[in-house]
């Protein structure tokens, strides 16, 4: 299959497993409407998908938010399988990815920085 219908399948498994968890259909009390689908990776050979899960909620949240989407993911599969005409469907590998919430952590260290070392200039250019 090409990369660029890759893509798009992975785009529209990504869509179609965020709805679901934003209707509720989801019944595991593990998965909540916090959790985020950032990306879907499909294999070229359409054997498997893997889901990469991320909230801006605890760590233990989000393991715990991934642990459900893994146990649900025979009903989500099959859901979806029955909406997305493939001659192969992927098995799901739910994976927690905390890069964005790094990243938002990292960019306000890096703003905690520059107001620092702008109060000090400030402070320096007075003494003079």
């Amino acid at each position: 299959m090409g990369q660029y219908r890759l893509l798009r399948l992975g785009n529209q498994l990504r869509q179609e497993i965020a709805t679901m968890i934003m209707r509720h259909e989801i019944k595991d009390p593990r998965v909540n409407e916090f959790l985020t689908i950032d990306r879907v990776e499909v294999a070229k050979d359409l054997s498997h998908a893997k889901v990469f899960v991320s909230s801006f909620l605890d760590k233990a949240s989000v393991e715990r938010g991934v642990e459900g989407l893994q146990s649900a993911a025979g009903f989500i599969q099959s859901s979806i399988a029955k909406k997305v005409s493939t001659y192969k469907f992927p098995r799901f590998t739910f994976i927690a990815d905390f890069s964005i919430k790094e990243g938002y952590e990292m960019v306000q260290k890096l703003e905690t920085l520059v107001e620092d070392k702008a109060e000090s200039s400030e402070g320096e250019n007075e003494e003079e």
